[in-house]
């Protein structure tokens, strides 16, 4: 059984939904620290043009908080907002009239968590793209948080049965193969390679702005295509 293991991120870029795409058992971190300015709460989008950082406002957030204890902003006018803005800079995409519901039944789920948001998100996002992992809130099960970074990875796996391991690449200096192995995981980083598609069908690649929320990704091309998408990394 192959797993993985992240901070739950709202609306993530594709490399997020590749990882996912190749696991069986996806736990999202939700019972470590809250990070300011990280993604849990932000992503890019493209409007006229231009890369668009939009931000899920919330009340209290602190790094002193885990992030399945930080809850939305009171003001629900920023879930109105939200969609406005993605419906002026999408509504011209082949792919807007499927997705642009979805992405309102997103927005618009009741909670004043954002970790019950973004678990939400993932399960409609999952459905629609035909992904099949099983979600697992780290906050729910594990009762492992006296165990501190590689050492709780390993708790997890093992709690989970996993024989295979896989983390985003920029955790190479944080884990230890030799140690997975010891514990009989097999230790590996996922690559996204560069992913390119049409962007309101300008086919130069020199203006294509990679790397945003994965609503662009899906605003622009349909679901075959999407599953051919997440399917461009190595694993190493």
């Amino acid at each position: 059984m192959t797993l993985a293991i992240m901070q739950p991120y709202l609306l993530p870029y594709i490399g997020y939904m590749q990882l996912m795409g190749a696991v069986d058992t996806f736990v999202l971190y939700d019972d470590v620290a809250f990070i300011n300015r990280g993604w849990i709460n932000r992503n890019k989008l493209l409007i006229n043009g231009q890369e668009h950082l939009f931000t899920v406002p919330l009340k209290d957030a602190s790094q002193n908080k885990r992030i399945n204890e930080v809850h939305l902003a009171d003001d629900p006018k920023w879930r109105s907002k939200l969609l406005k803005t993605i419906e002026q800079g999408y509504r011209k995409a082949p792919q807007y009239p499927v997705v642009m519901p979805l992405t309102e039944k997103i927005i618009n789920f009741t909670t004043d968590s954002i970790a019950e948001m973004i678990y939400h998100s993932l399960v409609e996002l999952n459905g629609y793209l035909g992904l099949t992992p099983k979600l697992v809130a780290s906050s729910s099960i594990y009762e492992n948080e006296h165990l501190k970074a590689q050492d709780r990875i390993l708790d997890i796996c093992r709690q989970e049965g996993a024989t295979r391991y896989i983390n985003p690449i920029g955790g190479m200096a944080l884990y230890d193969k030799e140690r997975f192995a010891e514990a009989g995981i097999t230790l590996n980083f996922i690559q996204s390679e560069r992913v390119e598609y049409p962007q309101f069908n300008r086919g130069d690649s020199s203006t294509f702005i990679p790397w945003l929320s994965i609503l662009d990704v899906m605003m622009f091309n349909d679901v075959p295509t999407i599953r051919q998408l997440l399917t461009q990394y190595k694993l190493v």
